[in-house]
């Protein structure tokens, strides 16, 4: 491995790594302290650390083991790699950031600002920290991992996966054992549900924004090694196109793939690994219609 694959590597895990910090310290001063119920695998742990004080870091990782088995078929190892990572630094960030965090702090910035404020910056700051693990390709496992599968194959945004799923979980913290008044419950699933709306709805601005899918063109002579790399390892389709450069008036090939947003940065990333000097054209595309995609409703 060069030294440019070095350091895009240690690149990619550094911002992995940022995202997870913003994502816990969401959780560890905003939304635990306050009782508060979010989505996710770390939403379950929440509700059972305040049913049985089973602690949420040990839940966390055990339920994220189940799911990762199955998702590193569908989504690749590479990915697992990835998530891997991110599920252990997730699991030891819950653990230590209580104990990192002065009570004191939390008492100023979140706690006295009331839940509901809790709730929004809670779920926009958690929503921004998955955004920036999901664009190196890797997740903070659970529901993220669930959303990243049907991603690939659905035209569905991971956002809004999430906050489907996010809708039952949060729910069922209404029926959970606790001591809280049924005003109290409720209260707390709709402050819930405002975390996860401002969660989804800041995921999908920064991973995604209104368009879900790009139309990649690539001008290389190492089109045969991109082409193959593209199609085994990202599973997507690559159209090779024949063209001539005008000026030197010599034959060329070019490769198009249309594929989803979020996965651009891993196809960047790797036509670099294969050509620094390739030229590459990336646009939007207002729709995407056929198997893999959007289907065409009659």
């Amino acid at each position: 491995m060069n030294s440019k694959k070095i350091f895009s590597s240690i690149k990619s895990y550094a911002i992995i790594t940022l995202g997870l910090i913003i994502y816990t310290t969401a959780w560890t001063v905003f939304i635990i302290p306050n009782g508060l119920v979010g989505g996710g695998i770390t939403g379950i742990s929440a509700i059972i650390q305040y049913c049985t004080g089973f602690p949420v870091s040990y839940s966390y990782f055990l339920l994220n083991a189940v799911l990762l088995l199955i998702a590193l078929k569908v989504l690749g190892y590479g990915f697992g790699v990835k998530t891997i990572f991110a599920m252990v630094v997730t699991t030891i960030l819950l653990k230590v950031m209580p104990a990192l965090i002065q009570p004191e702090f939390i008492e100023e910035i979140a706690l006295r600002n009331g839940r509901l404020v809790c709730a929004i910056i809670g779920g926009g700051l958690s929503g921004f920290g998955v955004s920036l693990t999901f664009g190196q390709g890797g997740s903070s496992g659970g529901t993220d991992i669930i959303a990243l599968m049907i991603n690939k194959y659905r035209a569905i945004s991971p956002g809004k996966i999430i906050l489907y799923i996010d809708i039952f979980i949060i729910a069922s913290s209404l029926i959970t054992p606790g001591d809280g008044t049924w005003a109290s419950r409720i209260a707390t699933v709709i402050y819930g549900y405002v975390t996860a709306g401002v969660f989804s709805v800041t995921m999908d601005i920064v991973t995604s924004g209104s368009k879900q899918s790009v139309q990649i063109f690539i001008f290389s002579k190492k089109h045969v090694q991109i082409a193959d790399r593209i199609s085994s390892q990202m599973h997507r389709g690559v159209t090779v196109l024949d063209g001539q450069g005008w000026y030197t008036k010599e034959q060329s090939r070019i490769l198009m793939v249309i594929t989803r947003k979020t996965d651009t940065n891993s196809i960047l990333n790797l036509i670099k690994e294969e050509d620094p000097q390739a030229f590459i054209s990336v646009g939007s595309v207002m729709g995407v219609y056929g198997k893999g995609f959007e289907q065409i409703k009659k």
